[in-house]
């Protein structure tokens, strides 16, 4: 897949670090507005795959970045189950998914506990799951295409 003109690729440099930057905002304050995990990663993954759409896929290795992407997700699920598990475990109930952490002042960021690091969690996961969904698709037009 070869790049767009100098034009969209300076806009999309622009848009995409905006867009990178609104989809962290979303999932950091999923608890306190509408959105969460899973629009800020599906946020996030639209932001790379402009880039990719943009630049073309020999800009980046894409073999390379599918595993990398794989890993990623496979992480955010990891990630989030150890959160589980250690609220089972320092919670004392014995009861998965338990909040462990001190609730502060209602509306402020760190108000809600665990929920913002399931937030980012499940963030990480959408994202790498949407950019693998995408970038798989992406190599296995290029190789049907050779």
């Amino acid at each position: 897949m070869k790049g767009m003109t100098v034009i969209v690729k300076k806009v999309t440099q622009i848009i995409c670090g905006i867009t990178f930057l609104y989809g962290i905002y979303i999932i950091i304050h999923g608890h306190l507005t509408p959105g969460g995990g899973f629009a800020g990663g599906a946020i996030i993954a639209g932001s790379f795959i402009l880039l990719i759409i943009a630049f073309g896929s020999e800009f980046l290795a894409l073999k390379k970045e599918e595993t990398g992407s794989s890993i990623l997700e496979s992480s955010g699920i990891l990630i989030f189950i150890i959160i589980a598990i250690l609220g089972m475990v320092i919670g004392g109930a014995g009861i998965f998914f338990v909040n462990f952490l001190p609730k502060w002042e209602i509306g402020k960021l760190i108000s809600a506990g665990v929920i913002p690091l399931y937030n980012i969690a499940v963030g990480i996961e959408v994202a790498a799951a949407l950019i693998t969904a995408f970038l798989a698709l992406l190599i296995y037009r290029d190789e049907v295409l050779k």
